[in-house]
């Protein structure tokens, strides 16, 4: 039986519904709507830079719009807890349903030779950390520091070390985060005082198990893919036999009718429709998207998707740059029409549009659209006016519109 033949416009289409981008917007977006979202998305992608908003708070508007930021903060830091940071793409919320899965990451992560042979050169060293964690409680780098021992031979030259000893808890599961403070710095704690114990109790899945319901998860996410995008969700390429794995996963999802093998209009690779993907014929979206968003991670699908190639900039040096520190891309109805960088001014509670770039095929509402999204990130992110650069070809009669509204 031939495969089910997609355009470009549908994978399209399909792509943005399994995101959560047909859920209607709600004037305030609920716990139950935070936990929708988040179901859709999968994973929240965690960044330091915050030029603009934290990572992983930027989707979550994509796709909610004006939210209370509160919601997460409840959703990771209390009971019942709904989600936890770990290396799920690469630093993310994951729900925490996905912890038992994660175990033979988890395992990975301590057999690795390179944590081996920091751990020879660093003999008693995690042991005594997570002996200070399990005593003192819920700790920062720095609280350990602090509260640890003052033999210079224990901690006092050996700081970096003890922060890597951290890291490896964490990334064994020995550890978890169980918040962050307002330095945005980890706050790490046992694991039996982060999740909850009906998660912790949780039979843990045979490997194979394990990365069937990662794809599973991902085919779900992005309701139509390939191999290439199904493996970096939850980044199972650097897992040992990843790809392999992968492939040996989707092959028994198909055999299952999970998946359904799709040829997609000017891709080369085959790809994959989840059998719960909704095919609408219209997606009447308005978002502007996180550099870190699901829909623009993985570039290669963007361009194939969107016909558009997007890269960050924020680690090209500034005469380099095509188009801004921090720039996010435009949605508008199925297409990606436009971007702008963007930098919120906190001090004087100015959103500053640095520059603003249309897309050939940007539709003329365009410009009246973008104000709007404008307008709202503005206001959810506490910041009274907007301020509109002379970089761009949109930036002119943006700048117009911007002004009288």
């Amino acid at each position: 039986m031939p495969n089910e033949q997609l355009s470009r416009a549908q994978a399209r289409r399909i792509a943005l519904v399994a995101q959560g981008f047909r859920d209607p917007r709600h004037t305030t977006p609920t716990m139950r709507t935070f936990s929708r979202t988040l179901s859709r998305i999968g994973v929240l992608q965690v960044d330091s830079v915050n030029v603009l908003q934290r990572a992983h708070y930027m989707p979550l508007f994509s796709r909610m719009g004006t939210y209370d930021i509160d919601m997460l903060k409840r959703a990771s830091e209390r009971k019942p807890r709904r989600m936890v940071e770990y290396w799920a793409h690469v630093q993310a919320f994951m729900p925490v349903d996905l912890w038992p899965v994660m175990q033979h990451r988890m395992e990975a992560f301590r057999e690795s030779p390179r944590w081996g042979a920091w751990l020879q050169t660093n003999p008693g060293l995690v042991d005594k950390v997570l002996v200070q964690v399990r005593d003192q409680g819920a700790s920062t780098a720095r609280d350990l520091d602090d509260g640890g021992p003052r033999r210079k031979v224990d901690w006092g030259g050996n700081w970096s070390e003890a922060r890597k000893a951290l890291d490896y808890l964490y990334l064994t599961g020995d550890l978890a985060i169980a918040g962050r403070n307002a330095q945005f710095e980890p706050v790490y704690d046992v694991a039996e005082r982060v999740l909850p114990p009906a998660v912790l109790s949780a039979a843990v899945p045979e490997q194979s198990e394990a990365t069937k319901e990662l794809i599973r998860r991902a085919a779900r996410s992005h309701g139509v893919a390939t191999v290439r995008c199904l493996v970096d969700y939850y980044r199972l390429q650097y897992q040992r036999e990843g790809t392999r794995a992968a492939q040996d996963a989707i092959d028994e999802l198909v055999e299952d009718g999970e998946l359904l093998p799709v040829a997609i209009e000017g891709w080369k690779r085959p790809a994959w429709l989840h059998r719960d993907a909704a095919q609408p014929r219209k997606v009447d979206a308005r978002a502007l998207l996180s550099p870190f968003d699901p829909v623009v991670w993985e570039r290669e699908r963007t361009e194939q998707i969107f016909d558009f190639h997007y890269r960050i900039e924020i680690y090209v040096p500034e005469p380099k740059r095509q188009f801004g520190y921090y720039v996010l891309p435009f949605l508008l109805g199925d297409q990606i029409v436009g971007r702008v960088d963007l930098k919120a001014d906190r001090k004087a509670r100015v959103l500053l549009v640095k520059a603003a770039y249309s897309e050939p095929w940007a539709p003329p509402q365009t410009v009246e659209e973008l104000a709007l999204e404008l307008r709202d990130l503005a206001g959810w992110l506490g910041l009274g006016d907007i301020e509109v650069g002379d970089r761009g070809d949109l930036a002119p009669a943006l700048g117009v519109v911007i002004r009288r509204t």
